[in-house]
């Protein structure tokens, strides 16, 4: 499997001051591999250096030290731009130009001439769902339309790497199913899409592989399944028609009661514990079993251990 983006202790720092500036640390020596096709995120919380990352990428910012390839050749070279697509966090487009107008300039700008020019505008913009509205100015368009043309512009060039700022940002629930949808049908094209991410949520459903930024330094990387594994953490029982007799019993005997309604409660069981045991302990009460669940490990488990808060509320 050949390597799409590959980063070599990559570090940025910024400077803050005036008469004494001071060096911030964004990225500090990231080195991580991203192979061809499946989807990749890239994921932290807010300043985790996860913009930072994809602009060196794309040459849009320039490494304090180390260095990156994209596609096989150095990071901002012209052989790779020309197969990569990218799409900033806040797309920002001249809003009296109309959709279908601005991806036509793109597409020339990558060297399409002509009807070919046209054809790759109006296939995208087909794609992205803005075909009946491709002539309207883009000031007219609401959020959601906006990071459509964002997407648009950003897969005209039929590009071998896809990369995505925070594509889910600001989207109604609609538009983040939209663009889930559009990120699964290209890796189903074979492509590879990088995308930046702190919704943990999308990242479970669409990636084949996660890293883990906090404090601009990689803490958590790989495939989800050997990121997650650990098998049963515990159990999830609820139950109803538990009295308060018997809830008051069962306190010293699970790690966590939570009352979620009159007589109805959800018991958190270690997973050393028998369920078995507490099921007919609950049935001999005379209360009533509504479900019983495996307690897994989630990215969030590991997304909050890879950043120390284990634990935390």
């Amino acid at each position: 499997m050949s390597t799409v983006v590959r980063t070599n202790l990559l570090t940025k720092d910024f400077y803050a001051g005036f008469w004494r500036p001071r060096p911030h640390r964004a990225l500090d020596g990231l080195s991580f591999v991203i192979p061809s096709g499946g989807v990749y995120g890239l994921l932290g919380p807010n300043g985790a250096g996860k913009s930072t990352t994809l602009k060196l990428l794309i040459d849009l910012l320039r490494p304090t030290s180390g260095s990156a390839e994209v596609l096989g050749r150095p990071a901002g070279a012209v052989e790779a731009r020309q197969r990569l697509g990218f799409l900033p966090e806040h797309p920002t487009f001249y809003d009296y130009l109309s959709a279908e107008e601005l991806l036509i300039y793109v597409a020339g700008l990558f060297g399409y001439r002509g009807a070919e020019q046209r054809q790759r505008a109006e296939k995208v913009l087909d794609r992205v769902g803005l075909a009946a509205d491709r002539r309207r100015p883009i000031r007219q368009y609401s959020k959601g339309m906006v990071q459509r043309v964002g997407l648009a512009q950003a897969i005209v060039n039929d590009p071998e790497l896809v990369i995505l700022d925070e594509p889910m940002s600001g989207l109604d629930p609609l538009g983040r199913r939209e663009v889930r949808e559009m990120i699964l049908e290209l890796r189903d094209e074979g492509r590879t899409v990088l995308f930046s991410s702190h919704i943990l949520s999308d990242a479970e459903v669409l990636c084949s592989r996660v890293g883990i930024l906090d404090k601009g330094k990689l803490v958590a990387e790989g495939t989800i399944d050997a990121l997650t594994t650990g098998g049963t953490r515990g159990w999830e029982i609820v139950a109803t028609d538990v009295s308060a007799a018997l809830a008051e019993r069962l306190k010293g005997r699970v790690a966590r009661l939570t009352s979620i309604a009159a007589g109805r409660y959800a018991m958190e069981l270690a997973a050393d514990g028998r369920p078995e045991q507490l099921i007919a302990d609950l049935a001999l009460g005379g209360a009533t079993l509504v479900s019983v669940s495996p307690i897994r490990t989630t990215l969030e488990d590991v997304f909050m251990r890879a950043l120390g808060k284990e634990g935390a509320a």
